[in-house]
């Protein structure tokens, strides 16, 4: 069966705000490993080499099986993938607190990103049936903010961190995403919505993976993915031996810089609302964040001017997701196949959180620091490369809503 958008007199954002939830505490377990580098290096006895693993095998399922997962939200209803995904992160996260070395907690994290992948291919598919069409736009704008948002209440949770060991807050995390899980059941469920027969799955294989637009988004996210990972995967780890203050102080100055990113999210929302083309905000995006890598790790650049690059890299970085999210209804074949499209979408976006971490760790062991600017460059060259060769179904894909 698949799922058409709902019809009801209620609004529909408190029920939007709930799954909002859900993909922020799903970004928790993305953010920290990056806030307890020192912790678990320091226990575990690992090199940054393999750290950058723990933060790459969270994306592994979601590289290799991110449309799969968006026809599995299709058949069994977006709404239990969501809750599955949410059982599944805290299994890992609960698995993880019981690793005795990096293999044991390279498995958890793995089991970790498959709950995740459900989490963030389920959430916008549901959101998009509960929001009037009129409203997309806001909606995925408001679902863009959850990485951010995420990523920066687990970096403010480093006094927490610090109190109960990596260990603990591991287990804490366990039992949020227990709770949050009865949440959203309670909450989602009142939520009615019609469904229509589907075809063979074959058939919507093929038809998806012949559609230009789920390949476009796919691609566009990996390449932002890549590098927005590269930079803040390690950002805590680099300015506290950069700017030489405690990693909880680290964190917290990170935590600061990827807020900034969901102001960035509002702001693209509001510039499409204005008329801004899609790519205009692309390359404006991507060239802004080459630029502020670029300062960022260069050893001359003052203490300052490192946080505000780092606060402007993360604004920039915002605009990019939410041109390609809110575009993803209007770039499925048809409205039965949003969630296969989806899926596309995280599985570009988790081959770019695979790619960006993993290679930063193995150029920073080998080159410094600068070469994380070096990769983010080339990462947004990609981008670029991309984006012309395509332009015309790019505009038809991402415009498709204006």
């Amino acid at each position: 069966m698949s799922h058409t958008r709902q019809t009801s007199d209620h609004s529909p954002w408190p029920t939007i705000l709930v799954i909002v939830g859900a993909g922020i505490l799903a970004a928790c377990q993305v953010g920290k490993v990056p806030m307890a580098l020192s912790q678990v290096q320091q226990d575990l006895g690992l090199d940054l080499p393999t750290v950058s693993w723990l933060i790459s095998a969270f994306a592994v399922v979601g590289a290799a099986a991110g449309i799969i997962t968006g026809f599995a939200a299709d058949r069994i209803g977006p709404k239990r993938m969501a809750l599955v995904g949410l059982v599944i992160l805290a299994v890992g996260s609960g698995m993880g607190t019981f690793s005795g070395g990096a293999s044991s907690l390279v498995v958890a994290r793995i089991v970790e990103g498959v709950g995740f992948l459900g989490v963030v291919v389920a959430a916008p598919t549901l959101i998009a049936l509960f929001t009037p069409a009129h409203h997309t736009a806001r909606a995925m704008a408001i679902w863009a903010t959850f990485m951010p948002v995420g990523l920066t209440l687990v970096m403010l949770a480093a006094p927490i961190l610090n109190l109960l060991s990596w260990r603990g807050f591991w287990a804490l995390n366990a039992l949020l995403l227990a709770a949050y899980t009865v949440l959203f059941g309670y909450v989602v469920k009142s939520q009615a919505v019609r469904t229509v027969q589907q075809r063979p799955i074959l058939n919507d294989v093929g038809e998806t993976m012949r559609a230009s637009g789920p390949w476009l988004l796919g691609g566009l996210f990996a390449a932002f993915a890549a590098a927005y990972f590269a930079v803040f995967g390690f950002l805590p780890a680099y300015l506290s031996e950069r700017l030489t203050v405690s990693a909880a102080t680290a964190s917290m100055l990170s935590a600061v810089a990827i807020a900034v990113s969901a102001a960035g999210n509002i702001a693209g929302g509001l510039l499409r609302a204005r008329g801004y083309r899609p790519t205009q905000l692309l390359y404006a995006g991507f060239s802004i964040m080459a630029i502020c890598a670029i300062g960022i790790f260069n050893a001359a650049t003052p203490a300052i001017l490192i946080i505000v690059l780092c606060g402007l890299f993360s604004l920039a970085g915002g605009v990019i997701p939410v041109v390609l999210l809110a575009s993803a209804p209007h770039s499925a074949p048809r409205p039965a196949l949003v969630g296969a499209t989806m899926g596309f979408i995280m599985q570009g976006n988790n081959i770019g959180l695979l790619i960006g971490p993993t290679l930063t760790g193995w150029a920073v062991a080998k080159m410094g620091w600068p070469a994380v600017a070096y990769l983010v460059v080339i990462f947004v060259c990609v981008a670029f490369l991309h984006i012309p060769k395509a332009s015309q179904k790019l505009h038809r894909s991402l415009a498709a809503n204006d």
